[in-house]
């Protein structure tokens, strides 16, 4: 049995004292409310005690002091952050790791850890702070406190870096501080001026803006006058503050990239007490890994260091004082690895089911608790989702542009459908009467045309044969855009591999089945011989559409949640798993199967399989739902690179200069920016493939949809609350002068 343990962090006069009893712990007073509401509330450590920060200056962090965050979810979940500057002492960062050791125990052991570090906070913390982070010179030492006043003598420069997570960084009041390719903050108090290196871009302009409104609202309470400067054209305050003007040197790189070769690599390490000291032994050298490597009572550590991460799980059984040193124990890997101090760590003490996405998504099979299959899938959300399912309601695609984008939906399916096949480098008519038939030697472009209110909308779904050529994967990529040229630029493009059909593309074949044979062709005179036993698995997406696809005749191919179809020289036989739903049994008598063949239930079909093997029986085999992610894809600063966009984006994070990838798991958007440069548009559709094939979770396959601005479905602009189909025929920059 643990027993009971006394901590005392002593700094000079100044002591504070925690008892801790195994099941009981005597916690802070500030901790009396916290996350008893959804949102955002932080501490700062000032004399190894708590004071809460102010909420009209929370995004605002002294480098010399650590802080604790927490943010509550409306499930409610929760994130507890260990925020340390870079100038902060080790007392005070010893300080915030008991303060946040207690407030998990507080709530229960439920939150999410993070420990983050100056400069290289997480994602997840990044997006508190929509309008930028502020990191401010001093701190308690320096008698520096966060107090809301309407001071007009104050007298600082901020420096804006980034273009997707927003710094505002306090640096020396004098010309050497600025660049040509960034934006500054002169504050002056009473005025406070934007100035615009004559390199920066629009979009860095506008979050630069954000700031600088955000300091005038929160900290002058909007008592304070703004004004954009342009570099060379300096008001005479803003001289006179900083001195006469010397040449000002380029702007440098943003430190900030994405290695799509690198991010998603991990490494899994079992913690384990190992006489009487902690250690770690290899797992698994690199992801994805499996589920069931995870033993329940067992500590890991999952290695991301080249991405600067590092995740601890806990095992719900692991015993107390593994779960207790984990962190000290990841502190240490780090070390040892010799990563740099400020590596990310995630400390995933949390019920089952609570793991985050980015954790989740190094494994391959993750599945959760209590999920099932089906058309009417039940998603458990649990305490950590920030998606909602809709149900599926066809009647209300136009009217309900969350569902249409969670379905993947753009209408129903009932508009015009045009069909062509690969062949020697050209495309050729399908007859309609077998629209409805891929086979897997071959390549298709399928037009489609509804309407969308007054306008006539057009996608290209272009749908590649896992068994065709490389010639005819190379001519279906070429004849899409010249099909897409043909008809001036407006289509949204959507690449599916065989086996990957989103619910859309299923629906266009006025009720039946798509029927997918797993090779062979459509060429007139040139199909294969099939083979004389053949088993089709049967599925409904959660539209209700249905596909029939060919997989390998045996047993082993099973699943207890599907329907299934034997064609054999015997006859045919169907086979309904227990957990399958009736509306895919029912789906069957869609085919044309049914028309001439007899069916058999029973006999010799398991011998027809040759024999009868193990197969799927899990009834958890269903997707969970997601959140999706945003990422922006530069050249801004001479290489091609990707950047996540933090904390729950919306419409105004696509930036118009630039190329962006929506990733929604199910599928992955490019979208392009009517501004965008030659080198962001023809390279984004390689960071995308390059995306999904680094997915940790080794998922492959995923269709790729390539939308242009200004042409975006509903399945796409339903991802984005409140989306503003005018947004951009007013200029950004204007709307935010306006605030001004």
């Amino acid at each position: 049995m643990e027993s009971c343990r006394l901590l005392w962090i002593i700094n000079g006069n100044n002591s504070t004292l925690f008892l801790y009893v195994p099941g009981i712990m005597v916690f802070h007073k500030e901790f009396q409310n916290a996350g008893k509401e959804p949102g955002l509330q932080i501490w700062r450590i000032e004399k190894m005690d708590l004071k809460p920060v102010p909420k009209q200056l929370q995004g605002n962090f002294f480098t010399g002091d650590a802080y604790v965050v927490l943010y509550t979810t409306s499930a409610p979940s929760y994130n507890v952050h260990m925020w340390l500057g870079n100038e902060c002492s080790q007392d005070e960062g010893g300080a915030a790791a008991i303060f946040a050791m207690q407030l998990d125990d507080h709530l229960g052991g439920a939150p999410v850890q993070y420990r983050e570090v100056q400069n290289n906070e997480s994602v997840t913390f990044l997006g508190y702070f929509k309008t930028g982070i502020k990191y401010k010179q001093g701190g308690v030492a320096s008698g520096f406190q966060h107090v809301v006043t309407n001071d007009m003598n104050v007298k600082r420069l901020l420096h804006i870096k980034g273009r997707r997570a927003i710094r505002a960084t306090e640096v020396n009041m004098s010309w050497a501080s600025f660049n040509r390719g960034d934006c500054f903050i002169v504050d002056l108090g009473k005025d406070i001026y934007q100035w615009c290196g004559s390199e920066c871009n629009r979009f860095e302009r506008l979050k630069a803006s954000e700031v600088a409104i955000g300091i005038r609202d929160n900290e002058r309470n909007g008592r304070a006058s703004l004004e954009m400067v342009e570099d060379g054209a300096e008001p005479q305050a803003v001289l006179a503050a900083l001195g006469p003007k010397p040449n000002i040197p380029a702007g440098s790189p943003d430190d900030e990239t994405t290695d799509r070769s690198n991010q998603k690599k991990g490494t899994l390490y079992m913690v384990s007490d190992a006489a009487g000291s902690m250690k770690t032994s290899l797992v698994a050298q690199s992801s994805p890994f499996k589920q069931e490597m995870l033993t329940p009572t067992e500590c890991y550590i999952l290695d991301n260091g080249v991405d600067s991460k590092i995740f601890l799980w806990k095992g719900p059984n692991a015993n107390t004082e593994e779960r207790k040193a984990a962190m000290k124990v990841a502190e240490q890997f780090i070390k040892d690895k010799n990563y740099p101090k400020n590596t990310q760590v995630s400390d995933l003490e949390l019920a089952p089911g609570g793991e985050t996405t980015l954790f989740k998504q190094f494994f391959s099979n993750w599945k959760d608790k209590d999920q099932t299959t089906g058309p009417g899938q039940a998603y458990s959300i649990g305490r950590i989702a920030k998606v909602s399912q809709v149900p599926f309601d066809a009647s209300s695609l136009h009217s309900n542009k969350t569902m249409a984008a969670q379905h993947g939906m753009v209408d129903d399916g009932s508009g015009k459908v045009q069909i062509w096949r690969v062949e020697g480098g050209d495309k050729i008519p399908v007859d309609p009467s077998s629209y409805g038939q891929f086979y897997g030697g071959d390549c298709y472009l399928i037009l489609y045309t509804y309407r969308q209110g007054s306008r006539e909308q057009h996608i290209i779904y272009t749908w590649q044969g896992l068994k065709c050529t490389q010639d005819e994967l190379a001519a279906s990529a070429f004849l899409t855009v010249k099909l897409d040229d043909s008809m001036g630029g407006s289509p949204v493009q959507v690449r599916v591999t065989q086996g990957q059909e989103p619910a859309h593309l299923m629906s266009l074949f006025k009720g039946k089945p798509m029927i997918i044979h797993m090779g062979g062709t459509s060429r007139k005179g040139g199909q294969s011989q099939t083979g004389s036993t053949r088993l089709f698995h049967i599925r409904q997406s959660s539209t209700r559409a249905t596909r029939a696809v060919e997989v390998e005749p045996t047993a082993s191919q099973l699943n207890t949640n599907d329907v299934f179809v034997l064609k054999s020289p015997g006859g045919l036989f169907q086979w309904k798993g227990v957990a399958a739903s009736e509306e895919e049994m029912a789906a069957l008598f869609l085919t044309d199967w049914y028309l001439s063949v007899s069916l058999h239930r029973a006999a010799g079909f398991w011998s027809a399989l040759g024999g009868k093997k193990d197969y799927q029986t899990s009834k958890s085999l269903q997707k969970t739902v997601k959140p999706p992610r945003l990422f922006g894809c530069s050249n801004k600063t001479g290489r091609l690179i990707a950047e996540e966009v933090p904390g729950d984006f919306t419409q105004s994070d696509l930036a118009t200069d630039d190329v962006m990838l929506l990733d929604t798991w199910e599928q992955v958007f490019v979208w392009i920016g009517n501004d965008a440069n030659e080198v962001e548009r023809n390279g984004a559709d390689k960071i995308a493939k390059d995306y999904v094939d680094s997915d940790p979770s080794g998922r492959r396959g995923t269709p790729v949809i390539t939308i242009k601005q200004g042409f975006e479905p509903p399945t796409f602009t339903g991802w984005f609350q409140a989306w503003d189909a005018k947004m951009w025929d007013t200029d950004p920059l204007d709307r935010i002068r306006a605030r001004f």
